[in-house]
């Protein structure tokens, strides 16, 4: 019978969640659910001078935002919990020293300077740099004479003296040399274990049966095979191997790959632009997979159904914001009018241009505006700029200068004031009424061309020169601060 699949991510909370890392997450997330698994979140803090709080607290927020629900893990709790490295500590010591006692692993007091002189000895002889294995062997007298000098050990892994090959679900059968495998530290001489030793433990009691990650890792897959090999001997979890599949690189401008410090990379700064968490997760599953050759758009249920592993490009994929943005713009315009309103409301907020809660008069606002904007809008941000003079209050609004020195020099505050006289005396004020007024007055009385006789009239009453169509924007901003807004800008 075969296992059912669990896959996990288990991010480290330092700094802001980037791009890469929610990549990770929906494919794993995708793969779990793709085979009716279960998906883990935990989280790596074992780093006390890196790892803080707020960061830990973001990639809950986040992990949130985007949708991508855990079935175990940090928040919600499991069989297999704490979820949290830091709480776990008692556990990889406990790991560490069984692997000690069967023999899996070794303490070794080289000091830095001793380490760098025989890797510099060994690549002037251009033999592997990795650990000679100096310290494998120790009795126990050579052990207490090296702490009665005073140096306190790490704990290194004992590497078997072997090929290792395994069958990457992305990339196919790799094999390393044994040379290129030597050990590696497993506890600092601090006592702290590194994630060599705390993520193949975290692996084997939460019976993780798959693991997705980045290409970055890729060389550390022979040692926690080594460990899951060793696991089994000394009965830490099943005593199975997870499957790997090493996700592609992300890249950004240049070449390079996509680093934490790239503006694109900052995850938390396109909730902020206005993405919809949809549209960002479609972009990034098309970094590295496709649903198909030619559809870009598509759900994350869509998704879910068609998710393959082995269809992940092991290429590395290159992250293009234009294309980002025209992807989450779809998604906008797969809303409905009332889905697309809620949405917006919170970048309102943040604006300072309705209520927190929303009056049930701004929301009306809002939604009669929506129609006018829907099909224009990339980003929710975009339809703030847009519809902001529809909800500034008097005092707060504000010509942008740039648009005011074209748009309303000599001749453009004719046309003003030949649109203000038109308006004044309309008996029904309606988008067709408000349209056949201004056409008579600039088009045939003036004789100008649309584009002339409507921009100096659009950026008296909007304050820019991009905003939703005209005679619908002055229906709903009514006939008293549309002739007042005329008149301010005459003065």
């Amino acid at each position: 019978m075969t296992k059912p699949v669990v896959a996990r991510f288990c991010p480290s909370p330092t700094g802001n969640p980037h791009v890469g890392m929610a990549r990770t997450a929906l494919f794993s997330w995708a793969f779990a659910r793709h085979h009716g698994g279960r998906f883990v979140f935990r989280i790596e803090d074992t780093d006390a001078a890196r790892d803080n709080e707020e960061s830990y607290q973001l990639l809950i927020d986040v992990m949130r935002w985007l949708g991508l629900d855990w079935d175990e893990g940090v928040e919600v709790g499991g069989p297999d919990g704490p979820y949290r490295q830091s709480e776990r500590m008692d556990i990889y010591a406990d790991v560490a020293q069984r692997l000690i006692d069967a023999g899996f692993a070794y303490k070794a007091y080289d000091t830095a300077e001793e380490l760098e002189e025989r890797r510099e000895k060994a690549r002037a002889e251009g033999r592997p740099s990795g650990y000679d294995g100096l310290h494998r062997d120790l009795s126990v007298e050579q052990q207490q004479a090296f702490e009665a000098e005073g140096r306190r050990p790490v704990i290194r892994f004992k590497m078997p003296a072997k090929d290792w090959t395994f069958d990457d679900l992305v990339r196919g059968p790799i094999t390393f040399g044994a040379e290129n495998v030597q050990d590696f530290v497993i506890v600092r001489a601090n006592g702290q274990p590194l994630y060599t030793l705390t993520n193949p433990t975290d692996d084997a009691l939460m019976g993780i049966t798959h693991v997705l990650r980045g290409e970055d890792l890729l060389s550390s897959t022979p040692r926690q095979i080594a460990l899951y090999e060793a696991f089994a001997e000394i009965g830490v979890g099943d005593g199975s191997t997870p499957q790997f599949a090493h996700l592609p690189y992300v890249m950004g401008s240049g070449n390079k790959k996509l680093s934490k410090r790239d503006p694109e990379s900052n995850l938390l700064g396109y909730r902020e632009q206005g993405f919809l968490p949809e549209g960002l997760l479609n972009y990034l599953a098309l970094l590295g997979w496709s649903i198909a050759e030619d559809r870009d758009i598509f759900t994350l249920a869509e998704m879910v159904e068609a998710f393959e592993i082995s269809r992940v490009n092991p290429n590395p994929a290159r992250f293009d914001l234009k294309k980002c943005e025209a992807i989450n713009g779809d998604h906008v315009r797969l809303l409905s009018l009332d889905e697309f309103t809620d949405r917006l409301v919170p970048y309102f907020q943040s604006a300072g241009l309705v209520d927190d809660p929303i009056t049930e008069e701004q929301h009306a606002t809002l939604a009669s505006a929506a129609p006018l904007v829907h099909e224009r809008t990339n980003l929710l941000t975009e339809a703030v700029a847009m519809l902001r003079f529809l909800l500034v209050s008097e005092a707060d609004f504000a010509i942008d200068e740039a648009d005011r020195a074209k748009q309303l020099d000599e001749k453009g505050l004719e046309v003003v004031s030949a649109a203000r006289k038109a308006l004044a005396g309309l008996g029904e004020w309606a988008t067709e009424s408000i349209e056949g007024a201004l056409r008579r007055a600039l088009i045939e009385g003036l004789g100008l061309k649309p584009r002339l006789a409507f921009g100096p009239v659009r950026v008296a009453v909007t304050g820019s020169r991009v905003s939703p169509p005209l005679f619908e924007s002055l229906e709903l901003l009514g006939r008293d601060t549309t002739l007042a807004r005329l008149d301010a800008a005459l003065a």
